[in-house]
């Protein structure tokens, strides 16, 4: 049985405590996975597949990410990153949990994960700390344009000026997850685009830690992340030897049903990336963690993670 602990360490930021859960196995562990949560939710709900990583060997823990779950100071920051420069804060945050783990369990392999918003800021960490990690999941991400994604941070950056960084804005809100459920008819709630699985979407919907509606700030933080990641220049500077293992469900709408992963794959690809692999799954929406066919998506994880490991050949 994995042990399980919940600790914190001072963000970044210097004000707020970092909310961290953590699985560990029961003998010695062959590798670390930290996990990196997606936009208005909370890392508990990834507790399932830190333990089953657990139960394989691993040390698999991740954190709430500023303004989520338990890593707010007021309720009124649920959603919020920063007055200014808030990407990087999370990220600074990530690395700053990666060495103190690293520094508990010297020599050990370190892999991330991050889903939706955390595969944003997985791909911003392997840009800006390339000698970190010894491999990256990316899930449930996607490619946008950068005339969309300059758009979405104009419109963001003037309500920030105009009305705070705190401000709740259904226009933003709606730029930017609008479309999401537009393509699953009949729709019986607003979040069908999670998850075919309708008792996750169900606890998702009764979780007031899911679902709200993000600050102007946190939009113009996270585009100017995705900017960010989306420059050749900075795509550039990965390690060319990390192995990296897109997945997404082929009708995920964040991905636009796989067109935004297959553009990400393509981009590192071009950049000289060795040990690159996609996958989509069919039927899947945008949560593979939650999906019908969970348990496959985890196996092909697992099994992509062990493969990467010293000593073990890759597939």
């Amino acid at each position: 049985m994995p042990a399980f602990r919940e600790y914190t360490f001072l963000s970044t930021n210097g004000t707020t405590k970092i909310n961290v859960r953590r699985f560990d196995p029961d003998g010695p562990a062959c590798g670390i996975v930290q996990i990196a949560h997606g936009v208005s939710e909370h890392v508990s709900r990834y507790d399932a597949f830190m333990k089953l990583l657990a139960e394989n060997g691993f040390i698999a823990l991740g954190n709430d990410h500023l303004g989520h779950g338990a890593s707010v100071n007021s309720e009124d920051e649920l959603g919020w990153f920063a007055e200014s420069d808030g990407w990087n804060v999370l990220v600074a945050d990530m690395r700053k949990l990666h060495n103190i783990t690293c520094a508990e369990n010297p020599g050990l392999p370190y892999f991330l994960f991050g889903h939706s918003m955390g595969s944003f800021l997985t791909r911003t960490y392997i840009i800006k700390y390339p000698a970190d990690l010894s491999g990256a999941v990316i899930c449930g991400t996607g490619q946008q344009s950068a005339a969309l994604v300059g758009a979405g941070k104009a419109a963001a950056s003037t309500i920030c000026k105009l009305k705070g960084t705190k401000h709740r804005s259904k226009l933003l809100g709606g730029m930017a997850f609008g479309s999401y459920n537009k393509s699953f008819e009949p729709r019986r709630t607003d979040y069908d685009w999670l998850t075919r699985d309708e008792s996750i979407v169900d606890i998702y919907l009764q979780d007031p830690l899911c679902g709200f509606l993000p600050t102007a700030g946190l939009f113009r933080d996270m585009m100017t992340g995705i900017a960010f990641i989306s420059s050749p220049e900075n795509i550039a500077k990965m390690d060319k030897d990390l192995p990296v293992f897109f997945i997404s469900g082929d009708l995920d709408p964040v991905g636009e049903n796989g067109k935004g992963p297959a553009k990400a794959y393509a981009a590192f690809k071009s950049a000289g990336m060795r040990d690159v692999t996609i996958r989509f799954y069919k039927n899947c929406r945008h949560e593979l963690l939650n999906e019908l066919n969970k348990d496959e998506v985890k196996k092909d994880v697992l099994n992509w993670l062990e493969a990467r490991l010293p000593g073990e050949v890759s597939d």
